[in-house]
C-alpha cells in the first residue's frame, strides 16, 4: 500500500462568470492551474441574493464535461436540446458538452443560500465532436455509505477500501473519474483506495481536514500524489469535502472562454460554428 500525500495547493481566488454570479475558482483560475483530465473547479456560496440572482444566461460550451453539484439551493437547466433539470440539495447535473450544446442555469430562489460546485472534465480528442448529453441524478440516486465517525455519498466511480465497493451513481469511460462528497465528525478518518495512475486532489468546504500530517486548506484545491490509498483526518471541526480522482488524458489543451479543444484551429473552429448558428447543429 502506497499512501497518497498532499503534493501541490491550488487556493481558490474570488471570481465572477455568468451574469456575475460571485464564486471562488481553484482549479482553472489561470491556463496553468489545471490537474489533468481536471480542468476548472468553481465553488459558488452566497446568503445575499444579489451574488447569485441573475444567474447564468444562455450561453456555449464545447469539448469538455461539466458537473453542477448542489449543495443548498435550487437551480434549473434549460439547453437548446429540450432539456430541462431543476436541481435541488444534493442533486446533480452531468452535462457531456462535447460537440456543442447550448445551455443556461438560473436561480429557482430570490431568497436564502445558494451553494454548490460546478467542475469541468476534459473529453479526449476522439470524443469532443460527439453527440452532446444531459442527465440529472436526483440526491435519491446517489449512494451514501457509512463508516466510522462519517459517511460518503458516492457520485461517480465508486468508493472501494479493501476490497469491498460502493459504486456511484455515474460512471464514464476513459477517464473514469471518482467524486466523492465526505462528511466527517471531529477527529473522524476516512480511507479510500484508488488507482494509481489516476490523477486526485480534495477540496475542504466545512471544516478542516488533513492528508499525511499536512493540512488541508480551507476551500483550496489540495493536489495529491500518486499512490493507491489516500488517508483523510479531520480535525476538532469536523470537515466536509470533496475528494475527486480520474485517469489523465496526456493531450494538448487549447481553451478560450467556453471552448476546449486540442488545437488552436479547432478553437477557431469553434467560433466560427458558434457565430454562424452551427455549434450545436
Amino acid at each position: 500500500m502506497n499512501l497518497r500525500e498532499l503534493n501541490h495547493v491550488i487556493p481558490s481566488m474570488p471570481a465572477s462568470d455568468g451574469a456575475g454570479v460571485k464564486l471562488r475558482r481553484s482549479l482553472g483560475a489561470s491556463q496553468g492551474l489545471r490537474h489533468d483530465p481536471f480542468l476548472m473547479l468553481d465553488e459558488f456560496f452566497s446568503d445575499d441574493p444579489n451574488d447569485y440572482i441573475a444567474g447564468f444566461p444562455s450561453h456555449p460550451h464545447r469539448g469538455f464535461e461539466t458537473v453542477t453539484y448542489m449543495v443548498d439551493g435550487r437551480m434549473q437547466h434549460k439547453d437548446h436540446l429540450g432539456n430541462t433539470g431543476d436541481l435541488g440539495p444534493g442533486d446533480v447535473q452531468w452535462m457531456t458538452a462535447a460537440r456543442g450544446i447550448i445551455h443556461s442555469e438560473m436561480p429557482q430562489q430570490t431568497e436564502g443560500r445558494m451553494r454548490g460546485f460546478q467542475l469541468w472534465l476534459n473529453l479526449p480528442a476522439k470524443l469532443k465532436m460527439q453527440p452532446a448529453g444531459y442527465r440529472d441524478i436526483p440526491s435519491t440516486a446517489i449512494p451514501e455509505a457509512s463508516f466510522d465517525g462519517g459517511r460518503v455519498r458516492v457520485i461517480a466511480g465508486e468508493w472501494q477500501l479493501n476490497g469491498s465497493r460502493v459504486e456511484g451513481a455515474i460512471q464514464r469511460p476513459i477517464t473514469e473519474p471518482t467524486l466523492l462528497d465526505i462528511h466527517l465528525q471531529p477527529g473522524a478518518r476516512f480511507a479510500a483506495d484508488l488507482p494509481a495512475h489516476h490523477h486526485a486532489f480534495a477540496y475542504v468546504y466545512e471544516g478542516s481536514a488533513s492528508i499525511a500530517g499536512k493540512t488541508l486548506p480551507h476551500r483550496a484545491a489540495g493536489l495529491l500524489d500518486q499512490g493507491d490509498r489516500v488517508e483523510i483526518l479531520s480535525e476538532s471541526d469536523g470537515a466536509r469535502l470533496l475528494l475527486l480522482a480520474a485517469a489523465p488524458l496526456g493531450e494538448p489543451v487549447v481553451q478560450y472562454g467556453p471552448f476546449v479543444m486540442n488545437t488552436r484551429e479547432e478553437i477557431e473552429q469553434a467560433l466560427a460554428d458558434y457565430r454562424d448558428g452551427t455549434l450545436a447543429a
